[in-house]
């Protein structure tokens, strides 16, 4: 079993006192700052094609240490928590502030919400059971269909425990847990073989994930996804009308506007929605928000990385671009409130505006209306890899799940569909908004500036006109 020992940094490692006197001599004259403490301990098991692949248990902890003066950041981190590399790291976030003269930003004002467990989902089963369990679902997929060659299991578990201590005093802290399953199958028929795969988890025990109702609906839509794969036929190529299913797909918004929403971009008017704040940039009836507070979700947090309760933040509001995501630092220069969006990858890296869980609001019609105003285009319901330009939105991503519509009906699945476009001209051309928005079943992970956060996406199913379709057919 693996340790349950609550990370209690200031009464087994370090003094606070010391630590809050080295915070404020590393502050004294900035704008702000904050000592991050984290350890994080995770396991992964894989068991690929019959035998296990990878059985992994990983622990680190440390400290980062900032100080903030205008659009500097002064930071220093290390994997030893203790007063001397406290000071040592001090004198490096120190150079930031050079000779001072700025005024110390308030604190975060805090609340007593709590969005998930803070139980440690790893202790949730013993060793055996979660590789027995792998071992089912192995043979729970193969015995479903006698096309599947191959089947991939993976189960992945960890806690993150942050404390964070502010120059003014005010100490938070944070326990994430996070779990998730992976099942990914291959068949094979007449010499073709294709690939599906579908996965989730969340801010949740482990328990629910070894339910076998729960992974048998996995690997049955991994297998779903590899045989309607089996039978796509090359995909169209040209401009033409895309509907996309709900949920998962939004990972289109969050990569073509949701980054182009993000308060670091705007500032430095980087983002292809700079300057617009107030006015029209998206059809009417298109909402998008940001929220960190739904309980359990994967992009959740009770507090961001710098101690901000995290917020349900309207970025779009029925077309108007209302809002941006922020952290303190860019919100204190932007004039504006920090939103909850300050978050890190671990205590090695500096916080910077991020999502959590991205979505578009439902509209009113009904989803089969909106696949039969297609008189000639695609359906996407799945999404793989995808690339996005912040400064200008253009976007390019890859379909693992599309069919053909003609005339309303859908038709064949195609094989090698892209979409290619870019945010702010998409998002004036969604002309159907359905009423049935859904959440993505917790796979999202996000990079940014070489920092990985986990993150979620969602969105009802949307008519999008005049899109470019990348496809291996003319």
């Amino acid at each position: 079993m693996t340790q349950t020992t609550a990370f209690r940094p200031f009464d087994t490692l370090i003094d606070e006192t010391a630590a809050l006197r080295v915070l404020r001599a590393a502050t004294d004259g900035a704008d702000d700052g904050e000592l991050f403490l984290e350890r994080r301990r995770s396991e992964m098991l894989v068991f690929d094609d019959g035998r296990v692949k990878t059985a992994s248990y990983d622990a680190s902890e440390g400290f980062g240490l900032r100080a903030v003066r205008g659009e500097v950041a002064g930071y220093a981190h290390s994997t030893e928590i203790s007063e001397s590399a406290l000071l040592r790291a001090s004198e490096t976030a120190r150079l930031a502030v050079g000779d001072g003269g700025g005024t110390l930003a308030d604190g975060p004002q805090g609340t007593n919400r709590k969005l998930y467990t803070d139980d440690d989902p790893m202790s949730g089963a013993e060793f055996s059971v979660k590789l027995d369990t792998l071992k089912e679902i192995d043979a729970f997929a193969r015995a479903l269909d006698p096309r599947v060659v191959q089947v991939s299991a993976s189960m992945g578990a960890s806690l993150q425990e942050v404390e964070i201590l502010r120059p003014e005093g005010t100490r938070v802290a944070d326990i994430r847990p996070m779990v998730r399953l992976n099942v990914s199958v291959i068949v094979e028929e007449n010499g073709r073989r294709e690939t599906g795969s579908a996965g989730g988890g969340g801010r949740v025990g482990l328990t629910g994930l070894l339910e076998r109702a729960n992974w048998e609906t996995t690997a049955r839509e991994a297998l779903r996804i590899a045989v309607v794969n089996l039978s796509a036929v090359p995909a169209p190529a040209g401009v033409m009308d895309v509907a996309l299913g709900p949920g998962w797909p939004g990972i289109l918004l969050h990569e073509a506007v949701g980054h182009g929403l993000e308060g670091d971009f705007n500032r430095k008017k980087t983002s292809a929605f700079a300057g617009l704040m107030g006015r029209q940039v998206a059809a009417r009836g298109v909402t998008v928000l940001d929220d960190g507070t739904i309980p359990d979700r994967r992009g959740s947090l009770t507090v961001d990385d710098e101690g901000t309760p995290s917020g349900k933040n309207v970025l779009i509001e029925d077309g108007i671009l209302v809002g941006f995501m922020q952290d303190r630092q860019n919100a204190r220069l932007m004039g504006v409130a920090p939103t909850g969006n300050g978050r890190r990858e671990s205590y090695a890296h500096i916080p910077m505006p991020r999502m959590t869980n991205t979505y578009m609001l439902g509209g009113q019609a009904d989803p089969s209306d909106i696949v039969a105003d297609v008189k000639d285009g695609i359906y996407a319901v799945g999404f793989g890899g995808g690339q996005v330009d912040i400064t200008n939105g253009k976007f390019v991503f890859s379909c693992t799940e599309a069919y053909r519509v003609e005339g309303g009906k859908i038709g064949a699945p195609v094989k090698g569909a892209t979409l290619i476009g870019d945010g702010a001209t998409a998002l004036t051309q969604i002309r159907a908004i359905g009423n049935d928005m859904a959440l993505d079943p917790g796979m999202g992970n996000c990079g940014k500036n070489g920092q990985w956060v986990p993150v979620g996406v969602g969105q009802p199913t949307l008519l999008i006109g005049g899109l470019t379709v990348g496809g291996s057919a003319a």
